[in-house]
């Protein structure tokens, strides 16, 4: 199973390195809230960065309990599914769908 953890501190800076142009794709600065494991930031802008907390500029705010953010990182494929049943909040659903690209 997925850790949030490390999914924000070893495996989304990885795929911005191996695939730097997602961070010119997307373009965009996201916040993570994630219930039971903390925030994240995640700046899309620039050079793209990952920082723990939050910030008040964030075009798209994500929320989600760790159990359902884990379930979604093990299948991506599942987000819709949890967003229809109000377990994966989005606050931008436009932003949120390029999100797919950074987990997948």
């Amino acid at each position: 199973m997925a850790d949030t953890h490390e999914f924000f501190s070893t495996v989304l800076p990885e795929r911005l390195t191996n695939n730097p142009s997602l961070v010119q794709e997307i373009g965009a600065i996201y916040v993570f809230d994630i219930d039971g494991a903390g925030q994240w930031t995640v700046d899309l802008t620039g050079e793209g960065t990952i920082s723990e907390g939050s910030v008040d500029n964030a075009g798209c705010t994500v929320s989600a309990a760790k159990a359902d953010f884990e379930s979604m990182l093990d299948n991506p494929s599942s987000a819709m599914m949890l967003f229809m049943a109000n377990k994966l909040k989005v606050s931008d659903v436009p932003l949120g769908l390029s999100l797919q690209k950074l987990l997948s």
